[in-house]
């Protein structure tokens, strides 16, 4: 045989094996709200896929691979309910739904995109990932959450809407924001200004998403009154807080020390969320993150839950996700190269090795960089 009839007799194969499916979206849908001004929702779409879409009226015509024509269509229906709730269709929200449905999770889109958590001042907060929906779901169900993962994956953000949210409905009777003060750690009194002066750069974080939840004039009345704490973790040391959300941030910054200092904070009626990114520690060199250690400590025990968030929840620029991939794909080159394991200091390593593992990420980098690499 010939290799253009080879060539024939394979594109009459794959022609056969094609198939067409209709989705037809109800006549009260406008059309442009589905596929975007200048049809940029529906090229998304189409770029996604090897599957032919063809729009005429309210009828959409998928002819292509029929396992890849059925995802194409269930993508249409959610898209069309996410409508429905009232949403506005964004590029963003069909790259995420799509995600969704390639990953088979058993939550539709639609429930995940459509969950609001807050609404202020014209904004609503709501999980944009799957996983972020996991995570805010686990701090209704259970007393202690832990938020890990890296920078950008709504961790605290969505932690602090549950807070707000919490206290909004009175479940709670104050909130409660922390965390540590890393880098001025004993050196505070050389800094100057009043102790709330030095510490507020540490704080503000907290301070800029609390006015974007609230409105600003009532953060001073709220905070003046006590129903609202924000304070540097060691103001946490011999305390029982009852009836509270309680947050602390950037937790990979405690030592074990710490950490089990401020979870034994916990009293009645009041709720936990600790967030971090154990690849950002900036302890001193022979401290250990507690943050590290935690889930070996507390796996197992009831009402304690570990929501891992990656970069495919990353919800910034998109070229986060991409840095936040090339940092993780260069540590492990280094760890590689160095022999040892990914994870972190490791207690039965060379204590000289571990010590240097541990040091500030500013050292570090200093030393990678007269190494060569």
């Amino acid at each position: 045989m010939s290799r253009s009839s080879a060539a024939g007799t394979s594109a009459r194969s794959r022609k056969s094996r094609l198939g067409v499916t209709k989705v037809v979206v109800p006549g009260a849908h406008d059309m442009v709200s589905l596929l975007g001004q200048r049809d940029e929702l529906l090229t998304i779409i189409e770029t996604a896929f090897a599957s032919d879409i063809h729009v005429r009226g309210n009828e959409i015509t998928i002819t292509g691979e029929p396992a890849e024509n059925a995802l194409v269509a269930h993508l249409f229906e959610e898209l069309v309910a996410l409508l429905e709730r009232g949403d506005v269709l964004t590029g963003e929200s069909v790259r995420r739904s799509l995600d969704m449905l390639r990953d088979d999770a058993p939550e539709r889109p639609v429930d995940v995109l459509s969950l609001n958590i807050l609404s202020n001042r014209g904004r609503t907060i709501r999980p944009k990932t799957l996983n972020q929906k996991r995570y805010v779901d686990a701090i209704d169900r259970h007393t202690i959450v832990f938020g890990i993962g890296p920078a950008g994956t709504g961790k605290t953000y969505l932690a602090m809407a549950k807070a707000v949210q919490a206290l909004q409905a009175k479940h709670v009777n104050r909130i409660i924001l922390t965390r540590p003060a890393v880098e001025a750690g004993e050196r505070l009194g050389f800094l100057p200004g009043t102790l709330y002066e030095k510490i507020d750069p540490y704080l503000r974080p907290l301070y800029d998403a609390l006015h974007d939840m609230l409105d600003p004039e009532s953060i001073p009345r709220l905070m003046g009154s006590g129903t609202i704490e924000v304070a540097p973790l060691a103001y946490m040391r011999g305390r029982t807080l009852n009836d509270a959300f309680i947050l602390l941030d950037e937790a990979q910054n405690t030592s074990p020390e710490q950490m089990k200092m401020f979870l034994t904070r916990l009293g009645f009626g009041s709720k936990i969320v600790v967030t971090g990114d154990i690849t950002q520690v900036d302890l001193p060199a022979g401290t250990h993150s507690g943050l590290r250690v935690v889930r070996e400590i507390l796996e197992g025990v009831e009402d304690v839950h570990f929501a891992m968030l990656t970069s495919a929840d990353v919800v910034r620029h998109r070229l986060v996700t991409d840095i936040v991939d090339a940092y993780a794909r260069w540590d492990a080159r280094g760890v590689e190269a160095r022999g040892g394991p990914a994870a972190g200091p490791d207690p039965h390593r060379d204590p000289h090795q571990q010590q240097a593992h541990q040091q500030p990420r500013h050292q570090r980098q200093g030393r990678d960089v007269r190494a060569g690499r």
